[in-house]
């Protein structure tokens, strides 16, 4: 029996246990835990749809090879054929379940604040936020996610040098969680006219979306300015003293917000910024003290890592945590990230799970 055949069979194993339990009388005066086995069969029927599939899959792959050995040579390339068809779907349906048996984070379910800032070469890495925003943007498009631009500073020459964004949908942080850190491009700048090859990069933080009544901040704590906007102006931007920058006072945390009218707006918007922040901090803390003795890819916070390289030459894109390396660039940066974060959740919650050391690699 397959190692995955095996683990279905714990799943169901475990879904019939959660079954019995949820239809126990006595669960009826327990509502907490049985909204809890609740959740824990719904995020099991996945695999057992996954399974089923598979088992059938795998069933009808074994079939087909074990004709390989008839003396018949019309009914061999028959099996060719049909191997041909349902190893690719096999292996589909493979990855999803190795997907599916990760643990879940509790954090999945989250909305998250993306913050994008350019890094190390000038106009041609805010140039490049931009575009890694935009591809962000169409990424939520296709999976019927909310983007909000809460925070944005251009470049000189139409780039972003930062963007702080919200996204809101189902398992915004399941998909996203694995973005932060530094992304690095090698291209020619369009300012570049002897056609050499320019290294920019950018940085990408994901903080899950903190809930008011998660993080508690004691107005005492807090020192708000008010100022006028800097940057291009417009309908009153910055000739009234709309912008606003809430400083966290025992942290140092600085938040600032200007895009926005209403001083209100950008309170508001600034205050939703810190609350991720602080929930990140405090994540962050919490995981060093469960483990000190290693470096894990998420919650840390350490967004220092070199985790992707864009070459723009070649249409080439590296994850150098996943091992994985897709030509594929132009429809990456329009949205299709499945393939690519698929590779990346696979090779890093798993290795998360079993606590490792965090894998992210130096090309």
């Amino acid at each position: 029996m397959s190692e995955l055949l095996r683990r279905i069979e714990e799943t169901e194993g475990r879904a019939r246990a959660l079954e019995e339990q949820l239809a126990d009388p006595a669960m009826a005066g327990r509502s907490s835990e049985y909204q809890g086995f609740a959740r824990e069969l719904g995020r099991l029927r996945r695999m057992l749809d996954a399974g089923a599939r598979y088992r059938k899959l795998f069933a009808d792959v074994e079939g087909a090879r074990a004709l390989l050995d008839e003396d018949d040579e019309e009914l061999r390339q028959a099996a060719r054929d049909e191997l041909a068809r349902l190893e690719p779907e096999l292996e589909q349906v493979e990855r999803q379940i190795r997907l599916l048996l990760v643990p879940p984070d509790p954090n999945d379910e989250r909305n998250v604040i993306v913050e994008i800032r350019s890094g190390t070469g000038g106009e041609e890495a805010a140039l490049f936020a931009g575009d890694l925003f935009r591809m962000y943007c169409r990424y939520a498009e296709r999976r019927g996610w909310k983007v909000e631009l809460l925070a944005r500073s251009e470049g000189a020459s139409g780039g972003m040098r930062e963007a702080i964004a919200s996204v809101l949908g189902a398992g915004v942080w399941s998909r996203l969680k694995y973005e932060r850190g530094v992304h690095r491009v090698q291209r020619v700048p369009a300012t570049e006219s002897a056609g050499r090859i320019h290294t920019s990069t950018v940085t990408v933080a994901v903080l899950p979306e903190a809930e008011e009544v998660e993080i508690q901040i004691d107005p005492k704590e807090l020192r708000i300015d008010v100022m006028r906007a800097g940057g291009p102006g417009g309908q009153s931007v910055n000739t009234t003293d709309s912008a606003v920058r809430i400083t966290h006072l025992p942290t140092g945390l600085v938040v600032q917000c200007q895009d926005e009218k209403s001083q209100l707006k950008n309170r508001a918007r600034a205050m939703q910024i810190l609350r991720a922040r602080l929930l990140d901090r405090e994540q962050a803390r919490a995981h060093a003290e469960r483990a000190a003795d290693r470096r894990a890819q998420v919650g840390t916070g350490e967004r220092a890592e070199r985790i992707r390289t864009y070459n723009f030459a070649q249409s080439r894109i590296t994850d150098h945590r996943a091992g994985v390396t897709l030509h594929k660039l132009p429809a990456i940066l329009d949205g299709d990230l499945d393939e690519l974060l698929d590779a990346v959740s696979l090779n890093l919650a798993e290795g998360v799970a079993e606590g490792v050391r965090g894998v992210a690699e130096d090309a």
